[in-house]
């Protein structure tokens, strides 16, 4: 039994993940957060058993690792008001409860492990800051008013 290599450009599997995978989800921070879980923490390798079995594994990793750097580029790319509604939109999409998903956002700053590696330090920065404001004005509004004063 002989066993036939395909052999797959990345590109392929780029488009399957972001036409059967990547474009069910709601707003560009999940799809950001989606790509990050992908992604093993020990490690730092990418694995998708979907398209690891279709294309395989290598293919697969190398895919995952291009679209998980575009989307934290896209979302740092974000004004702060853009970065707001976005987060507004992934805590909904959650099963969650935001409120409960906006304090523990504002506690644990999960966030800060959907940055790829070795992406531009002042990029990288700019990123956590701008969602821990993000966070912050979502908190803010969510007070009453008479607490405000």
């Amino acid at each position: 039994m002989s066993a036939e290599v395909k052999l797959v450009p990345v590109q392929e599997v780029y488009d399957d993940l972001v036409n059967r995978t990547l474009s069910r989800i709601s707003c560009d921070l999940g799809r950001l957060i989606y790509l990050a879980s992908t992604r093993e923490y020990n490690t730092g390798n990418y694995h998708h058993e979907g398209l690891a079995s279709r294309f395989g594994p290598e293919v697969a990793r190398k895919a995952l690792e291009i679209a998980h750097r575009q989307a934290f580029y896209k979302v740092s790319s974000f004004s702060l008001q853009d970065l707001v509604s976005e987060l507004e939109t992934y805590l909904r999409s959650t099963k969650e409860n935001p409120q409960e998903c906006l304090r523990a956002w504002q506690k644990l700053e999960p966030y800060r492990i959907a940055m790829p590696t070795d992406v531009n330090v002042t990029v990288a920065r700019l990123f956590t800051s701008n969602l821990r404001l993000a966070v912050a004005i979502l908190h803010f509004r969510q007070e009453p008013s008479h607490s405000r004063r």
